[in-house]
């Protein structure tokens, strides 16, 4: 199989899976950017400062610009992270499964 051809069956593939799984990484990110805003109002940030904390904090980045102050925000940042490493195992599991996907078609072919 050629490499042009794996990489569409490869993207063919992520987008089945997707579709699959698309439905949970959307109310995982919803979820998160209500957490985030609920810590924007308790820390007295701006929306944009919110979700940037929130995605920074999600997908453990962490540039520590942006840091609760507030216990309770803490503790809601600590369901952030947790959500954030949710998000990136379902990406990396339905990226696997598309690479899997893609190397079965391949042996078809053959």
């Amino acid at each position: 199989m050629e490499p042009k051809e794996k990489r569409r069956a490869f993207f063919f593939a992520f987008a089945q899976q997707f579709r699959v799984v698309g439905p949970i990484l959307s109310g995982v990110v919803v979820v998160m950017a209500a957490i985030g805003l609920v810590i924007g109002r308790i820390e007295d940030w701006r929306m944009g400062e919110a979700l940037y904390f929130t995605f920074v904090t999600g997908l453990t980045i962490g540039y520590g610009d942006f840091a609760p102050k507030h216990f309770s925000s803490r503790v809601l940042a600590i369901f952030i992270g947790f959500s954030g490493i949710v998000l990136t195992g379902l990406v990396a599991a339905v990226s696997v499964e598309a690479l899997r996907a893609t190397e079965i078609d391949s042996i078809d072919k053959k």
